[in-house]
């Protein structure tokens, strides 16, 4: 295919994060050299890409960046983020991967809008699928709790299925989620959000979304079941609402400090997606947030631009 001497490229690859086998998990676009992209330019790229997230690497100097991390900017197909978990797993183990300043280092970092966040990963095993990274989030913080009945407007849920045993509660580790428990495992499975009304109840709070959480099924393999619908559709796995979860599930009793839990998302959309969290609870304060998960590399390619 030949271009004009005018036509800009840019590589970009297509990773599955929180994934356990090709084409499951969460997909992210990473573009891996940004840096003559204008913000209109990365936004209308995320929409083209039509993922959950897309994210863009802006590579600056090695040592730098070996020092203090790489520059990393997070879109949605309607926003730009300041910090979201799978994108920022899934970018940190493609420069794992391919960028030389970083290949093979124990720990990588990007700096991102909301501030830097540093990912540590394991040593590949013989015969292992993709790559296997740990992010720590920041300490959460704990904000709003909801109204059930209002929760249950605004969700199209009925009150029965909501586990009132347990407060509905805004946490952020980065991004506010309204983390809401759910009673039943078939009750989140017919969760279908009505987005305008989701979208006007949080604006008056200081939530952004909403992050359901159930028992899972005893043999799954996992201990919580997970669902997030937004204005995108349904998110197979969404990373930053996990470090919310755990810290949630932490504080209120029902995970005990420091033990490592499997959070399952994306099945009902056939992306499954395996989220390992685990979190800390010293003298009444949740600390120590780790959210990990496996990335495998599925396509890569070139946008051409005018």
């Amino acid at each position: 295919m030949s271009t004009s001497a005018s036509t800009r490229t840019f590589p970009y690859a297509l990773v599955d994060v929180f994934a356990e086998r090709a084409l499951e998990g969460n997909p992210l676009a990473i573009f891996t050299d940004a840096r003559t992209l204008s913000d209109e330019e990365m936004q209308a790229l995320a929409r083209e890409t039509n993922l959950a997230e897309t994210t863009f690497v802006l590579p600056g100097d090695a040592a730098e960046e070996r020092a203090h991390g790489v520059r990393v900017r997070i879109f949605t197909t309607q926003e730009e983020l300041p910090f979201a978990g799978h994108p920022t797993l899934g970018t940190a183990a493609w420069l794992w991967q391919h960028h030389p300043p970083l290949a093979g280092a124990g720990t990588v970092t990007l700096r991102l809008k909301g501030g830097p966040v540093t990912v540590r990963f394991e040593p590949r095993r013989e015969g292992s699928i993709g790559v296997y990274g740990t992010m720590r989030q920041r300490d959460p913080e704990f904000g709003l709790v909801h109204a059930p009945e209002d929760v249950a407007r605004a969700t199209g849920m009925a009150i029965a299925d909501l586990d009132l045993n347990l407060p509905i509660q805004t946490v952020s580790t980065g991004l506010p989620f309204a983390i809401v428990p759910v009673r039943t495992l078939e009750a989140i499975g017919q969760l279908q959000v009505p987005q305008a009304l989701a979208r006007a109840y949080l604006a008056g709070t200081d939530a952004k979304f909403f992050y359901f959480l159930a028992p899972a099924a005893e043999k799954s393999g996992a201990n919580f079941h997970a669902r997030m619908q937004f204005y995108n559709g349904e998110d197979p796995a969404t990373g930053s609402a996990s470090g919310c979860a755990i810290s949630y599930l932490v504080q209120n009793g029902e995970v005990p400090s420091g033990e490592q839990i499997v959070l399952e998302q994306g099945v009902e959309i056939r992306r499954p997606s395996s989220i390992f969290v685990r979190a800390n609870l010293t003298a009444g304060k949740v600390s120590e947030v780790f959210v990990g998960g496996r990335t495998i590399s599925v396509a890569s390619g070139r946008f051409l631009l005018g």
